[in-house]
């Protein structure tokens, strides 16, 4: 099964001291919005989201259709197809994507200790 480009994405008081410690650490911006409290930062193939006040724990992010610098992949699963495939093996779906939709979508899921999954396509 083909998730796509990995990421952490990290929830943060304070943006900027965030984004200036993580630079300290190699990482560079990506992409992002920092007026909108959301930055993409990459140190080789690390990828980290940084998102002030948008939700509440950090979630483990995939994204179908991207590689790790968010270029498009010419072939990908899209997130439909991975949402009914992780139905058939029994895995609970919090957020469901339309199946009867084209494009982007996502899904929401936790892992057996509760930790955030998310499946976000953008294409």
């Amino acid at each position: 099964m083909k998730l796509g480009a990995f990421s952490v994405s990290l929830n943060v008081k304070d943006i900027h001291k965030s984004k200036e410690f993580y630079e300290k650490l190699g990482f560079e911006d990506l992409g992002g919005d920092i007026s909108q409290n959301w930055l993409i930062m990459k140190n080789e193939n690390c990828i980290i989201g940084l998102f002030q006040g948008m939700f509440e724990k950090n979630i483990l992010t995939f994204n179908p259709g991207w590689d790790e610098n968010a270029n498009n992949l010419e072939s990908f699963t899209d997130v439909r197809n991975l949402q009914k495939k992780l139905k058939e093996s029994g895995i609970n779906i919090i957020t469901e994507a339309d199946e009867s939709s084209e494009g982007p979508a996502y899904i929401t899921l936790e892992d057996p200790d509760g930790n955030q999954i998310l499946i976000d396509q953008h294409r």
